[in-house]
């Protein structure tokens, strides 16, 4: 390979490489601001620097493994959401913009529904932590409790709230058994919701490298949503709010899952920014 002198230079090589392997050109920028130690801003004002042999050694190596399929994020080991820096494995999923929106709009209902200083807040199958990590940062009052069925996705999940100063409660176990031993003013949850039947369709990034068991569910996706109404009556409080991640075809389902748990509930679906159905609430007075 021809020995290469500045930044810029590596970064265009890079870009052409995962463009000619299918793979989207600006993971390059990612993995050289990663190499690099540099800002998005930080790479701009030093394309013209020199680059050492070694970081286009490492860079490049990175290059390849994502050019495989690896996810950059398994290959810096990071993840933004909502502002903040998230650890991330092949243990965990990885944390997606649509979740982000989760947040804001759960966020919103608690200030229109639930006004009182403390609420207690679950988030299950919480995987890196990314919601309940959020939740407590943006409410710091909230007693906030995090649940997963994998053990070495709550050490992930431990290691980020511990970053960011974030006190959670995790708890290992299956959907609602760990938090049953009291009623919760929010429940929230990203469950796998991915039907098995659809694996092939799925980018080889995902399908090979992320968890599995953070992403696919039986009956056709929807079982631990159906799962989830039939336990939550009892642990919610009045008022109370339940908000879902869903597939972007299960909408209507899921609603009627939960108008059937809770007759009196407001339940609605809220489209993502790609106008999607990606969230159901329903909001119990």
């Amino acid at each position: 390979m021809t020995k290469l002198k500045y930044v810029f230079e590596a970064l265009k090589r890079a870009s052409s490489y995962l463009e000619a392997n299918g793979r989207e050109e600006g993971a390059a920028r990612i993995l050289l601001q990663h190499e690099l130690g540099l800002t998005y801003s930080g790479l701009i004002a030093a394309m013209r620097d020199e680059i050492t042999e070694q970081q286009f050694e490492n860079f490049w190596i990175n290059v390849e493994q994502h050019a495989k399929g690896i996810p950059v994020q398994h290959l810096t080991g990071s993840e933004e959401f909502y502002g903040r820096n998230f650890l991330v494995n092949s243990d965990v999923l990885i944390p997606r913009p649509e979740t982000e929106e989760l947040i804001e709009e759960t966020l919103g209902l608690i200030g229109r529904y639930l006004t009182k200083k403390e609420l207690s807040i679950a988030d299950i199958g919480t995987g890196s932590g990314v919601i309940a990590i959020t939740m407590k940062c943006e409410l710091p009052s909230a007693q906030i409790t995090a649940t997963d069925i994998s053990q070495a996705a709550l050490e992930v999940a431990a290691k980020n709230a511990g970053l960011l100063n974030a006190e959670i409660d995790f708890r290992l176990g299956n959907l609602s058994e760990p938090i049953q031993d009291r009623k919760w003013d929010v429940i929230l949850s990203n469950p796998p919701y991915i039907a098995h039947a659809e694996a092939p369709g799925l980018s080889d990034s995902v399908r090979d490298f992320e968890p599995h068991s953070a992403l696919f569910a039986d009956k056709e996706g929807l079982d631990l949503y159906e799962k989830m109404a039939q336990q939550l009556p009892d642990l919610l409080q009045k008022p109370g709010i339940i908000g879902f991640e869903i597939g972007y075809q299960q909408g209507a389902a899921v609603e009627k899952m939960l108008r059937d748990a809770f007759p009196d509930a407001l339940v609605y679906s809220k489209k993502d920014i790609n106008k999607n159905d990606r969230m159901v609430f329903a909001i119990i007075e």
